[in-house]
């Protein structure tokens, strides 16, 4: 038996001793040992965060975080570009006062930068970043913020999530929003006042949740469920009381990065200031506005409620997809869990495009005929008939196609307009 043990303890001392030496590559034996503690937790919850996961608390945080960082090194890239040119195109651009355009840049990032230090704080403050794990048998083997990778995708999705303040909780934004709001709001608008609060609605992926907060303004029981730590952090942000305490408090210049189809500077650098409500998240048992963060895939009827002392684990009446569904690494399977998470007879609204990801992510790319016919197979049934003409039922009910945008600059030269596709679907 001893042989068998010292047969079994000595590579395991070879290689920690090894690791001690430095006669390994220390950076190689920490990203080994970093995938197999990541492996090891993932069906964990968002306290014990996948660090690899590029939307997971942890990266987030540390994007949020560095943006300052990240945007001055773009504007040292800009500026040095600037100085490459001759002589002559150097002191063109001089006069037309490039040099104090990329000034003003640097300026408009320090104004963005208190912003995202902002969501930063709040999601220190919020998110328990401490784990318990076997790392701590080697703590200098535990993730630290610096070794999360931080890169230009980081930066976009930091911007992407500054345009969400625009669209959602911006006056600048009401237009945006009326488009593909309005034919939503017009289903819950059908229900009597009175029965509202009885009826339980699910918003996957709801980003910044305005959607979903206009719909518990109508007095539903709302779980906006989001994945995105981007998301969830510049939301945090405006529930948090010491961050947000007044209307249009905060001011963000989301274009000013962006120098394509630009008019004018003006334009290009001016600030929108939000937001033009302040959210407030609803008492657990209580109708109104609950959030639940994480992987709408892994709710399930009887965890699925954000609010603990849920009514009921049937499931929820209605379920509510904007820009959503084209963003599923697998569509059928993301149909059959609306499905799934949908009371009998439950409701599924859908207003958004089919822009699917990457064929490096998504399993399929259907078209919308092909969409509907896997609706049949899963066991929705589209009110008012595929094509809408269904006269038996009311017209803000029907299949239509709406063109709308998305986050768009409505001061740019350029215009992305997508032909939206509307329908409500019960399950059957």
């Amino acid at each position: 038996m001893s042989d068998v043990w010292v047969a079994c303890l000595l590579p395991v001392m070879l290689v920690y001793l090894g690791f001690r030496l430095s006669v390994f590559d220390k950076d190689v034996i920490r990203s080994i040992w970093l995938d197999l503690w990541s492996l090891s937790n993932l069906g964990a919850t968002t306290n014990i965060d996948s660090r690899n996961d590029p939307f997971s608390i942890q990266t987030s945080l540390t994007a949020y975080s560095s943006y300052r960082a990240l945007s001055l090194d773009e504007l040292s890239r800009m500026r040095a570009s600037y100085m490459s040119i001759g002589r002559t195109h150097k002191r063109i651009g001089y006069e037309i006062g490039y040099p104090k355009k990329l000034d003003k840049l640097e300026e408009l990032i320090q104004v963005n930068a208190k912003v995202t230090d902002g969501i930063a704080a709040v999601m220190r403050r919020i998110y328990n970043q401490g784990t318990v794990s076997s790392v701590m048998l080697w703590p200098e083997l535990r993730p630290t913020t610096k070794e999360i990778h931080i890169d230009s995708h980081s930066l976009s999705r930091i911007r992407e999530s500054l345009k969400h303040f625009v669209r959602d909780w911006s006056n600048a934004g009401i237009v945006e929003r009326s488009v593909i709001f309005e034919p939503i709001l017009s289903v819950f608008s059908m229900l009597s006042a009175p029965a509202r609060s009885q009826n339980r609605v699910l918003f996957p992926g709801s980003g910044l949740s305005r959607l979903a907060y206009e719909v518990s303004q109508l007095g539903y029981d709302v779980t906006a469920c989001e994945l995105s730590a981007y998301m969830n952090g510049a939301f945090r942000f405006l529930l948090d009381p010491e961050m947000t305490k007044t209307v249009n408090q905060h001011e963000i210049h989301p274009y000013a990065h962006w120098w394509s189809h630009s008019r004018n500077a003006t334009d290009l650098f001016r600030g929108i200031r939000f937001p033009d409500v302040i959210p407030q998240l609803a008492a657990d048992g209580t109708a109104g506005l609950h959030l639940k963060e994480g992987n709408f895939l892994e709710l399930d009827v009887t965890n699925s409620s954000a609010n603990s002392t849920s009514r009921t684990t049937e499931g929820y009446d209605f379920v509510v997809t904007l820009f959503f569904i084209d963003t599923s690494v697998n569509i059928i399977h993301t149909l059959e869990h609306i499905h799934r998470l949908l009371k009998p007879g439950g409701t599924w609204v859908n207003l958004g495009p089919l822009l699917w990801c990457s064929s490096a992510q998504a399993r399929l790319e259907l078209t919308l005929e092909e969409v509907f016919n896997v609706m049949d197979v899963v066991g929705f049934s589209i009110v008012g008939g595929r094509n809408g003409n269904d006269d038996e039922e009311p017209n803000c009910m029907k299949r239509r196609t709406i063109s709308c945008e998305y986050t768009h600059d409505d001061k740019a030269m350029m215009r992305w307009i997508y032909e939206a596709e509307f329908w409500v679907a019960r399950k059957v």
